[in-house]
């Protein structure tokens, strides 16, 4: 049976960094754990793909039982097109040592075309590479190709009833696109056989590639003798500039010298690393406190962004709010607790959430949340999509204080915040005692992934744990600002 050295995501791997493939195909046991966040991704992408088979209906799945029975894959391929099939989904073809699945190819009375699924909103460059590996490899294998296109997401797309697949995909042709990769093809094929076949891991240091055009899957491996405080921690900095450091031998946040070109914010991080100290702005922050109103409600959003709208007057990741946490000052040693988690039934959950958002919050008081511009632009979105709730909404906006302007400004800096003014630095530094470390869901992302395989009917564990596990999540966010702030008194108190 052939060997297969390559196939579209280890070519792009490799383009990208020949270290990295080859531990993909000799060390995949030392390849960073995925995230719940990160398979959400994976598992929409490929439902996507699945959905985008409606453009043209009736075609022969050549698809394997399993995915790396490849000569299988190969032999319903043939078997379809000896047959006179016209359509075939996930079609397989091999030369050179490389092995491809076509998404979509099909034969129209011009020859024959494929289409190349993605679950993006564009067409990216990786996007023209991978597709011109597959005109390569197609194209040798004896099918006579006219034309190649990327089927991607048209976010402009609104949800009326049932979906409507011609109007939710765009197909883009990147025919001529790849003619300008095709010549590099054979060349770059030898070029990482021979990574393969090398024997021993490449000698490749860390750099600007790690990240780009995705970020690695290896550098629990690559990045495991960085340091801690080293310069890759310095908030908002660019990666080059980090790299620039890095590569003049100046590895750590304490041996920046004094001269280096950088802002207020970022003086002030290595200022904190180099001498352990805290800066603290009492006049601003007790300005800050002083203008809040009672009672105090503590606010925060999970939201989901399917790239298929799942309910009516909704766009392809549109970003829809499922559940909120609210604390609720009672007096100044307790606190009350409201929460909304959306049920995955198929309802739209949007008009549920504002009606209990709108009782919740009550009449008056200032609504705390940590960076506004999310939980406003959320509701301002809830008022374009449904204008009878729009003046109870706008009075929530009226009410809302943002508890990240005293960090974000720096009227409030410990070193142990890394530069940033994010809540998940923010409340380890202040409130060290308090943490998401046992909570089973631990970050926004994976909220959202979660909760959105629950609503697409994708979700295989165990429902009833799984919300209580993001409602323990959300709590948590809105109880950390309370926490947060009774802090922030007691440092100007």
């Amino acid at each position: 049976m052939a060997k297969y050295y390559l196939s579209k995501s280890t070519y792009l791997r490799g383009l990208q960094c020949e270290k990295s493939l080859y531990l993909y195909k000799h060390r995949y046991d030392l390849k960073d754990e995925i995230t719940e966040a990160q398979q959400a991704i994976f598992t929409q992408g490929t439902s996507v793909g699945v959905l985008a088979h409606q453009l043209f209906a009736g075609g022969v799945n050549c698809e394997p039982e399993k995915f790396y029975e490849y000569h299988q894959a190969l032999l319903n391929t043939q078997t379809a097109l000896r047959q006179g099939a016209s359509v075939l989904y996930e079609a397989a073809f091999s030369f050179n040592g490389v092995f491809v699945y076509a998404d979509i190819l099909v034969e129209d009375v011009d020859g024959w075309k494929v289409y190349e699924v993605k679950s993006s909103t564009s067409v990216k460059d990786t996007n023209i590479q991978d597709a011109s590996l597959q005109a390569y490899v197609i194209t040798n294998s004896g099918i006579a190709l006219k034309d190649i296109s990327i089927v991607h997401i048209n976010n402009g797309y609104v949800r009326q009833g049932p979906i409507e697949i011609d109007q939710l995909f765009t197909k883009t042709s990147i025919w001529h696109a790849a003619q300008e990769w095709l010549p590099t093809m054979p060349h770059q094929i030898e070029r990482l056989k021979k990574v393969i076949d090398g024997g021993q891991i490449p000698e490749k240091p860390i750099g600007v590639h790690c990240f780009s055009p995705y970020a690695c899957d290896f550098m629990g491996y690559c990045w495991k003798e960085v340091p801690k405080d080293a310069v890759f921690d310095i908030h908002n900095l660019r990666i080059n500039k980090k790299f620039e450091l890095y590569d003049q031998g100046i590895v750590l946040i304490k041996d920046i010298p004094e001269d280096a070109p950088l802002t207020e914010k970022q003086l002030m991080q290595v200022t904190g690393v180099k001498n352990n100290t805290s800066h603290i702005d009492k006049k601003n922050i007790s300005v800050f406190l002083e203008a809040l109103k009672g009672p105090l409600y503590f606010l925060d959003f999970e939201t989901i962004a399917p790239a298929v709208p799942l309910f009516d007057n909704s766009r392809p990741y549109q970003q829809l709010p499922f559940q909120y946490s609210l604390h609720i000052q009672l007096d100044d040693q307790s606190y009350g607790h409201r929460e909304f988690l959306a049920e995955t039934d198929g309802r739209d959950p949007r008009e549920d959430f504002i009606k209990q958002l709108i009782t919740d919050c009550g009449n008056s008081g200032d609504i705390i949340v940590y960076n506004q511009g999310f939980e406003q632009s959320k509701i301002e979105n809830l008022i374009i999509d449904f204008p009878s709730f729009k003046e109870p909404l706008q009075r929530i906006i009226d009410r809302l204080k943002d508890l990240m302007v005293p960090f974000q400004k720096g009227w409030l800096y410990v070193s142990e915040m890394k530069g940033s003014y994010s809540i998940k630095y923010v409340l380890p530094a202040l409130v060290p005692n308090l943490s998401y470390d046992d909570l089973s869901i631990k970050e926004g992302a994976s909220a959202s992934g979660v909760f959105l395989s629950m609503a697409a009917g994708l979700f295989e564990g165990d429902f009833d744990q799984t919300r209580k596990d993001l409602l323990a999540y959300c709590k948590m966010d809105t109880w950390a600002m309370v926490e947060i702030l009774r802090v922030m008194r007691s440092k100007v108190g």
